[in-house]
């Protein structure tokens, strides 16, 4: 097992090798295989990336992100301008139902709201937001009202986890109710977990996810 110690080193180092992370201006704790980062980031498009970048290093369990999004000067919009490029960001997407995702913008933190057919759709939306000039936090309210064709939930989902050669399948169990999955078993590391979890949400007609899965 590796030792707190090793796994803060390597997220230091990770995220001094992240392009899209200023890693001089964040700090690393470890305890129990939690990563807390902490300090200051420009964009929260950065401070995404930092959480991210953590998640990929083998042995961390969790993280817990304390960062700060501070923007530069030359990136402070209006509520109003951030809330204008945030929809028609998501008007561009073809991923979105056209007029299925509204936009709340309080001191530069966005909130998504609204219902979408499909966990993609709601995804992409945080995704068209996130990156936006201005904008320091995206809260996604929006719900999923997936269409009526939900039959064999269960087979699709194994089948996709099989189809994912580095994945060990065999090690997680799969259970559905009513559009709610539960997730139970063991992954290899945390990034692995979020590759489990997002496979899972592709399939159609999944509401909910219930992840039970422990990394070892």
């Amino acid at each position: 097992m590796r030792t707190d110690g090793q796994i803060q080193q390597d997220v230091i180092d990770e995220l001094h090798w992240e392009p899209a992370v200023q890693a001089d201006h964040i700090g690393v704790e470890v305890r129990k295989g939690i990563v807390t980062l902490a300090g200051q980031v420009g964009s929260y498009m950065e401070k995404y990336a930092a959480e991210h970048t953590a998640q990929r290093v083998a042995g961390v369990r969790g993280v817990a992100v304390d960062l700060e999004v501070v923007l530069p000067g030359e990136s402070h919009r209006t509520d109003a301008d951030i809330a204008d490029a945030a929809i028609r960001a998501i008007e561009w997407s073809a991923s979105i139902p056209r007029d299925s995702v509204k936009v709340l913008v309080d001191d530069g933190h966005v909130t998504l709201s609204g219902t979408v057919p499909w966990a993609f759709a709601r995804e992409a939306a945080t995704s068209c937001v996130r990156g936006l000039m201005g904008v320091k936090d995206v809260v996604n309210l929006v719900t999923i009202k997936p269409p009526a064709t939900t039959h064999d939930i269960k087979g699709k989902i194994e089948a996709a986890l099989q189809r994912q050669a580095h994945l060990h399948s065999k090690a997680i169990t799969v259970g559905v109710d009513r559009g709610t999955v539960t997730l139970s078993g063991k992954v290899d590391s945390l990034g692995e977990r979020n590759v489990v979890e997002q496979a899972v949400w592709n399939a159609p007609g999944v509401k909910r996810v219930v992840d039970h899965l422990q990394v070892h």
